[in-house]
């Protein structure tokens, strides 16, 4: 089961990953530097470094099904 805690939400459109909003700023609609065929690497188990553009804030993703990234940072209080 997914801690949902550490999970935030994505959606891809167009050949790009985007979050509703960012879990540090806030801010809406944010731009992944993160491409869609790189989301079954990270369900196989690759972790990769996300740096989100709004507010330069890290985390490392470690798992992801169809609708969550699993990060390894607490994203909820």
């Amino acid at each position: 089961m997914i801690p949902f805690e550490r999970a935030w939400p994505y959606d891809i459109q167009m050949k790009d990953v985007y979050v509703p909003s960012c879990p540090f700023c806030g801010q809406d609609h944010v731009l992944l530097p993160l491409k869609p065929k790189e989301i079954p690497e990270i369900k196989d188990g690759k972790k990769r470094l996300l740096v989100f553009p709004c507010c330069h804030n890290k985390v490392t993703l470690i798992d992801a099904d169809q609708d969550y990234l699993l990060t390894d940072t607490k994203l909820r209080g």
